[in-house]
């Protein structure tokens, strides 16, 4: 079998050939049109952007896609799923707010914006996968039920992940919150007593009946019932059910890898992969803020296997030149990304691989 091929272009540009071309002439040298059969709906799926944070991926790269996917004959919508954490994007009204004042819009990307998970992260699809992490796993419904994924990642360090790219972005960013509770955590959640207003909404989503109560009084998880699925974080609007945050981070890592396996499961041949390396700042786009970026912009890349465009944005990120002023102490160390964030990162690579997600070995053309 051979290796991989992800092709990448730097980021020199002049009048008459900008970044937005180098993007189009990214996308045409994949030959992923090919893939895409008339009337494929297909899922942009990208990172909108925390409120207060100016990092993420500017929406006329999107457009681009969304221009050469109409010219395939296909039918695209831009996604992303609702956070797990109390943030700008827990639920779908919020999110799109965000997404709007981030600039995208229809009017901005020329296709519809979809929540993949609907109004508040409940709209999945159960996936069976027989992982070593997990036996199934919970598939936003837009992202399933889409005929082609296109990822468009901005390539970052992470705090958890070590950096995120193209598999945290479908893995973490395809899963619904009760899937994103699972991957940060196994330990069961809680009631805080104090905070429960006793609406008893917990009880009507729970899957297991593992929740006693009575109205008027608080509720209580059932530990040996409880499943641990954190649907019942998910909708809880009062705060008496807290997202926990206990991650062990290789068994993190592998998760992610599986969720990734699950989202691309009934995508073969039709799924393609961008990871964007500029502007690559020392946490992920979720924060309300960005610090300056630790390394030199490098460029843009693409492939159809994403563990292969993962591997390659992380060798020649590390590659690049460290910022002085940066949260980067050690300009010159060999691996900038775990120097910043302390995280071995290699699970989820090497874990990736090992179920067949992809392989770390790939073959680099330049494009120019």
């Amino acid at each position: 079998m051979s290796d991989p091929i992800v092709y990448f272009t730097d980021l020199r540009s002049k009048v008459g050939y900008n970044l937005l071309d180098k993007t189009r002439k990214l996308f045409e040298k994949s030959g992923f049109a090919d893939h895409i059969d008339e009337g494929d709906k297909v899922a942009v799926k990208l990172h909108f952007g925390e409120a207060g944070n100016t990092a993420f991926l500017p929406p006329m790269y999107a457009r681009v896609i969304v221009d050469e996917v109409k010219k395939a004959g296909g039918k695209p919508f831009v996604t992303d799923t609702n956070t797990l954490y109390k943030g700008s994007r827990g639920n779908a009204i919020d999110h799109l707010e965000t997404a709007m004042a981030n600039g995208f819009s229809y009017a901005t990307l020329g296709a519809p914006l979809v929540i993949g998970d609907g109004l508040i992260g409940l709209d999945y699809i159960t996936e069976r996968i027989n992982g070593k992490r997990f036996k199934e796993v919970k598939i936003a419904s837009a992202v399933y039920h889409a005929d082609v994924i296109i990822t468009l990642a901005h390539f970052t360090a992470h705090e958890l992940f070590g950096f995120g790219g193209v598999i945290k972005s479908i893995g973490m960013g395809g899963a619904a919150p009760s899937g994103k509770q699972e991957l940060h955590s196994d330990v069961l959640p809680v009631v805080d007593s104090e905070k429960c207003t006793s609406c008893g909404r917990c009880v009507r989503w729970c899957p297991a009946d593992s929740i006693n109560w009575k109205e008027g009084e608080p509720a209580q998880i059932i530990e040996t019932v409880c499943i641990g699925c954190g649907e019942c974080t998910v909708v809880c609007t009062d705060g008496a059910i807290e997202v926990n945050w206990k991650t062990d981070i290789p068994a993190l890592l592998e998760k992610t890898s599986e969720y990734t396996y699950g989202v691309l499961k009934n995508k073969a041949g039709k799924h393609l992969s961008f990871n964007f390396l500029f502007n690559i700042s020392p946490d992920c786009d979720c924060y309300d803020f960005n610090d300056p970026p630790f390394v030199a912009d490098v460029g843009i890349m693409v492939s159809t296997d994403p563990v292969a465009v993962d591997q390659a944005a992380i060798d020649m990120a590390n590659r690049a030149q460290g910022l002085a002023g940066s949260k980067l102490a050690e300009l010159d160390a060999k691996d900038k990304f775990r120097s910043v964030t302390g995280i071995d990162w290699e699970p989820l690579l090497s874990h990736g691989e090992k179920i067949g997600l992809g392989r770390r070995e790939y073959v680099l053309e330049e494009v120019e």
